[in-house]
């Protein structure tokens, strides 16, 4: 039996990059564990879109620094305000040679609409 995958089950783009909604994400429990990466500023990390429990934040500018420390292997969800800055994240991930990075589509505006649950500190 093949371990079930967050980035298998994402929508593959031609950047080699996945996406993934907010429902599919929060429904997706069990098998292969993902990052999850905030890119956002801390101000909005704690705002008032709150943040998903788990996630780690690294904002965007820090992101190239950050991810020397990080193991390739690993399958990682980026997350920001839209889905902007996440997929520009997701981008610069790819181009440094991970391989099973996924967008989080919509953001956190998509991950409250959608009434899903979320932290602030």
């Amino acid at each position: 039996m093949t371990e079930f995958s967050r980035f298998d089950a994402a929508t593959p783009l031609p950047d080699g990059v996945r996406e993934l909604r907010p429902a599919a994400l929060a429904g997706a429990q069990g098998g292969r564990h993902s990052r999850l990466i905030d890119v956002r500023e801390p101000h909005e990390f704690d705002g008032e879109l709150g943040h998903i429990a788990g996630a780690e934040l690294v904002p965007l500018s820090t992101v190239t620094s950050a991810c020397v420390k990080w193991n390739h292997a690993d399958e990682f969800v980026l997350i920001c305000r839209s889905g902007g800055r996440s997929g520009m994240a997701a981008r610069e991930l790819r181009a440094l040679g991970f391989e099973r990075v996924i967008n989080l589509v919509g953001g956190m505006i998509a991950w409250n609409n959608a009434g899903l649950p979320v932290e602030r500190t």
